[in-house]
């Protein structure tokens, strides 16, 4: 990256890429929708760990390492997809009640566990990892020198994006339920369309 031309080119990329929908905006949105704009805001903080991990594994030629290699990105592609899978099944267990959310078995869900949740599906999809090395070499200044640094700082110049995109999609989901709030029957569908956002999340990561 040369200049501030090339940071312009950079910044603008990035809101493009990361305001278009797409796996991480439905977790959140369907995470909103189900347990409010917190429980977002909490799983954005997540996501954006995730994030970081994939920035640095970028940077350190990892995320090389793992495209070069069909049996590492199957097994992360479906360690995902499982994981998902499992918080569908924690979604569909659910049990409403008019103007709240409770879950029927484990524990009460806290910002740990939102976290937690958040963190897991952004690290365990390799196709942010392909993300990564696709995207941000494009932007390394070879004149520059220190390509790793370069990477990492391009990296976390992302970071802070994708939590304003991300966190704006939380606002706006959680102010929805907010509204729509009121009735366990709506409650109930909700559930069932929130672990319906994660089922369909797990088939895209076993067939991408």
């Amino acid at each position: 990256m040369s200049g501030a031309g090339g940071l312009a080119a950079f910044v603008g990329m990035t809101v493009l890429v990361l305001a278009v929908p797409g796996p991480s905006v439905m977790y959140v949105v369907a995470r909103s929708l189900s347990q409010g704009r917190r429980a977002g805001l909490w799983s954005v903080l997540g996501l954006e760990a995730g994030l970081l991990v994939h920035v640095c594994a970028s940077a350190v030629g990892l995320s090389s390492a793992l495209a070069a290699s069909e049996h590492g990105y199957d097994a992360v592609r479906i360690a995902g997809a499982g994981y998902l899978v499992y918080l569908a099944v924690r979604q569909f267990g659910a049990r409403a009640e008019a103007g709240t959310l409770t879950l029927k078995l484990g524990p009460v869900a806290t910002p740990a566990r939102w976290i937690r949740d958040g963190f897991f599906v952004d690290v365990l999809n390799p196709k942010t990892c392909l993300f990564f090395l696709a995207f941000l070499p494009q932007f390394v200044d070879p004149a520059g020198g220190a390509p790793t640094l370069q990477l990492l700082l391009l990296g976390a110049a992302v970071i802070p994006v994708a939590a304003l995109c991300d966190g704006g999609y939380a606002v706006l989901a959680g102010s929805l339920r907010q509204r729509l709030l009121g009735s366990a029957r709506f409650q109930r569908r909700l559930n069932l369309v929130t672990g319906g956002v994660y089922v369909l999340l797990a088939g895209g990561a076993l067939l991408g």
